[in-house]
């Protein structure tokens, strides 16, 4: 079951960046990048992991729900189970987190040299 979940979780990844990329054609929701999926067991709840390039993504973010309907059919078309998982949209801070705590290492590193 784990396999199966993880193989899906993949396609569902694949299949919307795709969308996302070719699809699409949204500018408010601007470059976005599906950084991972998480499917429940049942396959019946999508939670996809977006981040955005540039800046508002709370703006972006509307964007992307406002679309989630077409994006949604676009996917079952897609995809080859009986029911396709409903999707939510979570921003992925992940990548700001390790960019300010590789700052925050940077910034101790420079401040022992200088103490030096």
């Amino acid at each position: 079951m784990v396999l199966k979940k993880e193989k899906m979780n993949n396609i569902i990844q694949r299949e919307l960046s795709e969308i996302l990329q070719m699809e699409v054609k949204d500018p408010a929701i601007g470059f976005c990048t599906i950084t991972g999926v998480e499917v429940t067991n049942d396959l019946s709840i999508a939670k996809v992991y977006v981040s955005f390039l540039n800046k508002n993504p709370q703006k972006r973010m509307a964007a992307l729900e406002h679309s989630k309907g077409f994006i949604r059919t676009l996917l079952s078309k897609r995809l080859t189970i009986r029911k396709c998982p409903e999707l939510q949209f979570i921003i992925d801070s992940s990548l700001e987190y390790g960019n300010k705590i590789e700052s925050i290492i940077e910034e101790l590193h420079t401040d022992k040299k200088i103490s030096k």
